[in-house]
């Protein structure tokens, strides 16, 4: 297969991004496939092999079979990038538009979840311009913009206080922001692989090796910032718990493909923190190594997933609009 693997992108995340990308396609060389590298610019240019790209409606993409989001944040992750791939008529990898609109979304994923009373962590919502409402939600907390990942524009929150400090950090990167109580418990998280009949991998634990006691940018991504336990140190039940709601809020969100979904711990009281539908996907990244530690090395997942991008792609063309 003739696969084109997007990286870069528009957001913060940009860096991130291009180890993703890299990644993916030395593996998808790995599994026997063709890999083309597509380049999206931070001032929203598309390149291959350093030409710009022009893109045609129903044209396609470099005569590639299967496309490969690699995009991290606003601008890849959010629905924009899977909406432009659908009008060029290319299968791709991971969710849909809406489903990565609402996952992107955090306030939009949490009222959902609300509305289907999965348990989460308390939150309120704060928009730029308008009152603040905090509800029962009272520190400490954690502020975040509600449309990025990685940590980025995040404040903990001690008092009241230090609130609208940290509501305009958050709004430097969003005009959403996410206020939720922090949670003291253990940080586990669980990838999810599938279309209709989705496998949740065994969860495992984020351990913080040093910062700030809380999983920031530097844990995630420099080296020896945190260690990953596979299974988290939880009882059974729990376990069966964690994988039970990420398979759960998997459907409920329609996603297709890959997500992980991430959790907090407290006792034997299971939360649902976050949905990822293009998480991380280093040979070293959290959502890879869990399912390597259920036996599917990375080359092996990268070609699943691109059957199953095929898998949606054919089932969705088959239907009438």
């Amino acid at each position: 297969m003739r696969v084109a693997v997007l990286g870069g992108g528009r957001s913060s995340e940009h860096p991130i991004s291009l180890a993703s990308a890299q990644s993916v396609r030395a593996g998808l060389a790995d599994a026997g496939h063709e890999a083309v590298e597509v380049l999206l610019e931070q001032d929203g240019r598309w390149t291959s092999g350093g030409e710009a790209l022009a893109l045609v409606p129903g044209g396609g993409l470099l005569g590639a079979d299967v496309a490969f989001p690699a995009l991290h944040g606003p601008f890849g992750e959010d629905g924009t990038v899977q909406g432009l791939l659908e009008l060029l008529d290319v299968p791709y990898v991971g969710a849909g538009v809406a489903a990565s609109a609402v996952a992107m979304d955090k306030s939009l994923f949490k009222d959902l979840l609300a509305a289907h009373g999965v348990p989460q962590v308390e939150y309120a919502v704060a928009r730029d311009g308008r009152p603040l409402d905090l509800g029962g939600v009272r520190p400490p907390l954690f502020v975040k913009p509600a449309r990025l990942g990685s940590s980025v524009g995040i404040s903990k929150v001690w008092s009241e206080e230090e609130l609208d400090a940290a509501l305009r950090h958050a709004w430097e990167h969003d005009p959403i922001a996410l206020v939720e109580r922090l949670v003291e418990g253990a940080e586990v998280e669980c990838s999810v692989l599938g279309n209709a009949d989705p496998i949740a991998s065994r969860p495992g634990e984020i351990v913080l090796q040093r910062g700030d006691g809380w999983y920031d940018f530097e844990a995630k991504y420099e080296s020896g910032g945190m260690e990953l336990i596979v299974p988290a140190r939880l009882p059974e039940p729990v376990l069966d718990t964690v994988r039970r709601l990420a398979v759960e809020v998997f459907a409920l969100v329609d996603c297709s493909g890959m997500a992980r979904v991430d959790f907090f711990v407290e006792g034997d009281l299971v939360l649902v923190n976050e949905l990822n539908t293009i998480p991380g996907f280093t040979q070293t990244s959290v959502y890879a190594k869990l399912l390597e530690a259920d036996g599917i090395a990375y080359a092996e997942l990268l070609d699943r997933l691109v059957g199953l991008a095929l898998e949606r792609y054919e089932r969705e063309r088959s239907y009438r609009y």
